[in-house]
């Protein structure tokens, strides 16, 4: 099973994917409350150089408070990752799939909600 939800966009300039994936999750009631720069961060603390990688932590409140009202510990799960890369062909943008991370939970309506924010956050990967 697939983890994540994936599209390159070739050729493109990587602060620019930035900003266009922050407003496509802004359009679909994401907030990004975490970001944190794999490349800087390699570099500090290593001393090893990569190409552009930066994990934005996003959260919609609405499906959260589903969630968390339906599994209490679920928030350990949370927020959704959503990760750009520079690649060869351009940026990649990839979206945890929550489906595929909900499978150990043995909640129902919980993968219900999962599946909403699925479909929510596919588009904000094909939107961006």
């Amino acid at each position: 099973m697939a983890y994540t939800i994936d599209r390159v966009i070739k050729n493109a300039n990587f602060e620019e994917v930035d900003e266009r994936v922050r407003g496509a999750l802004a359009d679909h009631g994401f907030g990004v409350l975490t970001e944190i720069d794999v490349k800087a961060t390699m570099k500090k603390k290593l001393d090893k150089n990569m190409s552009a990688y930066r994990i934005l932590g996003a959260c919609n409140p609405e499906m959260a408070w589903e969630a968390i009202g339906l599994e209490p510990l679920v928030g350990a799960m949370l927020p959704c990752n959503v990760i750009l890369r520079e690649v060869s062909e351009g940026v990649e943008i990839s979206a945890v799939d929550p489906v595929a991370s909900m499978t150990a939970i043995e909640n129902e309506q919980l993968k219900m909600v999962a599946s909403k924010v699925r479909d929510l956050l596919s588009e904000v990967v094909q939107s961006a």
